[in-house]
């Protein structure tokens, strides 16, 4: 930035003599240090010194061109890398964020925040580095000025901070304002890509996609308009100070020749202030444009800092995942999902034994789900405890529990997310693919009973699922969740639902297959029908948040 000001100055400096000797060349007579210097490169007579003096302002011109395009392309990459800094660490806190604020907030929000949002944090703050680039630019054009004319420099920058400082006044409540409604509006936008995507069937089944285009343009609509108009605020005073600019020389040069009778002596005065001009009006611009897209990104902004202020707890890593010894029981646990929601366990006492099938049933809304959650320690009880071999889960002084626990415990539930990768990379998920344990693939595999399927395929445990495994049907999806989990060999197992997909033969041989497991193994299986839970060694019964039969 520094060096951008002094090429500026350099070649604000060297303008005047060039354009005083073009005028005069007998003037380089009277200039011995610039004769000798021209005679060392071997130019000797008038028209070769003239020359040499032409290639020294040339130079200087592509100097100064050349520093400022390597401090924009340094502003530009400086400002993608802490973009990326940002992002990554805005996407850390939220993955850290506790189970119940996920289940709280809306996803469209995070997207929205940690994509689009941290996009125009970026380009504020490559606004922000071109404004000040711009501002040191201006504070070096105007100390040239000032040594070469000081009244018309003086008079250039009252004459036109005067027209910035009025214009900034005007827009400023209106970019922010702006941009706090184009920040919701692509909140909304993305909120309405993702309901249309994600119910597609209902959407091609009823005809709806005319509803969801209304829904998706009254969102897209009023942003794109919001952006041109913030755009022509940022860039509309440009054209008119141009104008502002050309008429000020013009009068200028009128006076000066006026002033000194004589226009030959004038033209050198003029073409420095012209060329001054013509540098300062596109810096101050960009400082007016720098200030306006902060301006209109101040709620994008607020919004990624929001993300990055997110609390972060201790990175706490378990070495091994928790050996469950004995038991570990719920004590009076309650637990209500907000201050204003409903209670949804009430007093729940609970025990289940290591290497116990367990059962869990209830209607609609009596907490099985909730349980099984807080079982696995991605809730935290409103009230009570939740012992693991007697040792509090959620004990402050050992937080390394807690994190070894869930590594302790593998989890199916009735909607089995697939990641648009291969049926390997979905059994051993989250493991880089050079980890994957071909042969534990396939093992777990075989247990959920879809080892057949795999390897019908042409591509076998390389064939690709689609995006949230739409290739599959819905009981082949349920069957590599199971795998999942089998492949993850855990202590404890939680199945949410998860056979509810499957037909009553395959849903028996799997629960054959889980029983198969090791003794040591303990399953909670949750289910509504009863067939599912024939194998267990107890069916426990919830009723409004808490056991009502066991046995």
């Amino acid at each position: 930035m520094l060096s951008s000001g002094a090429a500026e100055l350099v070649t604000l400096g060297v303008v005047f003599p060039f354009l005083a000797v073009l005028s005069d060349p007998t003037l380089l007579r009277k200039e011995p240090v610039v004769q000798e210097i021209a005679s060392r490169f071997g130019f000797t007579e008038e028209s070769g010194v003239l020359l040499f003096v032409t290639i020294l302002f040339l130079s200087a011109v592509i100097l100064a061109a050349i520093i400022r395009l390597a401090n924009l392309w340094l502003n530009g990459r400086f400002a993608a890398v802490v973009g990326s800094d940002l992002s990554c660490e805005a996407y850390l806190r939220t993955l850290y964020q506790p189970y119940i604020v996920h289940v709280q907030r809306n996803s469209a929000f995070i997207i929205s925040n940690t994509t689009i949002e941290i996009g125009r944090t970026v380009f504020a703050l490559n606004s922000l580095l071109q404004l000040v680039t711009s501002a040191v630019v201006v504070i070096a054009l105007l100390i040239g000025l000032l040594v070469i004319d000081a009244p018309v420099a003086i008079a250039a920058a009252a004459l036109f901070a005067t027209a910035y400082v009025v214009l900034g006044i005007t827009a400023r409540r209106e970019l922010r304002t702006n941009g706090q409604k184009i920040a919701e509006a692509s909140s909304q936008q993305l909120k309405a890509l993702q309901e249309g995507l994600g119910a597609i069937r209902d959407v091609l089944l009823d005809s709806l996609q005319f509803t969801y285009l209304q829904i998706y343009r009254k969102a897209d609509r009023p942003q794109r308009l919001l952006e041109a108009k913030n755009v022509f605020l940022s860039a509309f005073p440009r054209y008119a100070l141009e104008a502002m600019g050309i008429v000020a020389i013009a009068l200028f040069g009128f006076l000066l020749v006026l002033r000194s009778g004589n226009g030959s002596t004038a033209i050198p005065l003029l073409g420095t202030i012209a060329l001054g001009a013509q540098r300062l009006l596109p810096a101050l611009q960009q400082i007016y444009s720098g200030w306006a897209a902060l301006k209109s990104n101040n709620s994008a902004m607020q919004d990624v800092l929001a993300l990055l202020n997110q609390p972060m707890p201790p990175l706490v890593r378990a070495a091994e995942p928790l050996q469950l010894l004995e038991s570990f029981r719920f004590e009076d646990v309650h637990f209500r999902y907000g201050q204003s929601q409903p209670a949804v366990l009430r007093g729940l006492n609970l025990e289940i034994r290591r290497g116990e099938r367990i059962g869990l049933v209830g209607s609609t809304g009596s907490g099985k789900s909730t349980t099984a959650d807080i079982l696995m320690g991605l809730l935290v009880p409103t009230r009570g405890r939740v012992l693991v071999d007697g040792q509090d889960l959620h004990d402050p002084k050992n937080k390394d529990r807690l994190v070894a626990w869930r590594a302790a415990i593998a989890h199916v539930p009735q909607s089995i997310y697939l990641a648009d990768t291969s049926i390997s990379e979905n059994i051993a998920f989250g493991i880089p693919y050079h980890q994957i344990d071909k042969e534990r693939v396939r093992a777990a595999a075989v247990q959920a009973k879809i080892a057949d399927f795999i390897e019908s395929s042409p591509d076998g445990y390389q064939t690709a699922v689609g995006e949230r495994g739409i290739r599959l049907s819905g009981g082949q999806r349920q069957r590599i969740g199971i795998a999942r989990a089998l492949y993850k060999q855990a202590r404890v197992m939680v199945f949410d639902e998860a056979t509810s997909a499957l037909d009553n033969y395959t849903e028996e041989a799997v629960m054959a297959a889980i029983e198969e497991l090791s003794n040591e193994l303990t399953v909670i299986i949750i289910a509504h029908r009863l067939s599912t839970l024939q194998r267990c060694d107890r069916v426990i019964r919830l009723d409004e948040g808490s056991v009502s039969d066991d046995g």
